[in-house]
């Protein structure tokens, strides 16, 4: 079974908050660590994310302590960076095992060949954030923003403007451009099933070029998914056990 999660926003909510929000995702992927063979993390596992040479930001140890256990006994965990979370050098690689991806991914897993992004800078909308983000990733300006500023500094100014782009409701131009996006792909290209967040509506479409699959946002309503021998499906978790979504989009 493949596993994915996106949009956890941590550090986004209260301390109480963003505690259970991390409690639940562990007691989410420990149900499923016995049949877990590959997890993919889809973008903003973090609300803000910015990592200096020998300093990390605190919190959410439980969570990164399962992904280095799981990458210990051989389970490959995959992290695509969002658009809150792109500023990693080496620690989830270096000391948790995981793989850290930059942009959008293209791999088969078996018999099906799968496409995965996060899916910021996708929407027509989005054409501001597509001309900036080469320059919020670029070597020179992230080195500028960490060297010129003390880190407790940068995050707290990471933070502040993270929670002032308003609470991230689902925009209708921000879901359609996802749904093109994975069409088009679909389309041009080998694979079958295309998996992004961003949109934080989880949904989830089978059309005869094959399967787009969002997997919504894991802290305002706990969904993800999994591709197993029956196929792509949406979950949420509901605090005992994960719960199948089969409608074709859910509000």
């Amino acid at each position: 079974m493949i596993l994915f999660v996106s949009d956890m926003h941590f550090g986004r909510g209260s301390p109480a908050e963003e505690r259970a929000s991390e409690a639940a995702l562990v007691a989410c992927l420990r149900a499923y660590e016995a049949s877990a063979e590959r997890l993919y993390l889809v973008g903003d596992v973090f609300d803000q994310y910015i990592e200096y040479r020998a300093l990390i930001p605190k919190g959410f140890v439980r969570f990164q302590a399962l992904l280095a256990e799981w990458t210990g006994r051989g389970v490959p965990v995959t992290y695509l960076v969002g658009n809150h979370d792109p500023w990693h050098i080496d620690y989830f690689e270096q000391e948790l095992g995981v793989r850290v991806v930059f942009d959008e991914l293209v791999e088969t897993v078996g018999e099906r060949a799968l496409y995965l992004r996060h899916g910021d800078g996708v929407s027509k909308k989005d054409r501001a954030y597509r001309w900036m983000k080469p320059w919020l990733r670029h070597p020179l300006p992230v080195w500028l923003y960490r060297s010129l500023l003390p880190a407790d500094a940068g995050l707290r100014l990471a933070r502040w403007f993270s929670r002032h782009q308003g609470d991230q409701d689902v925009e209708a131009a921000t879901v359609e451009g996802l749904r093109e996006h994975a069409r088009r792909i679909l389309s041009d290209t080998e694979a079958g099933l295309v998996v992004m967040g961003h949109s934080h509506l989880p949904e989830i479409h089978h059309w005869p070029e094959g399967t787009y699959l969002n997997t919504g946002c894991w802290y305002k309503a706990r969904t993800f998914a999994c591709l197993d021998e029956a196929g792509p499906r949406l979950l949420q978790w509901n605090g005992e056990e994960a719960v199948i979504v089969d409608q074709e989009t859910v509000a």
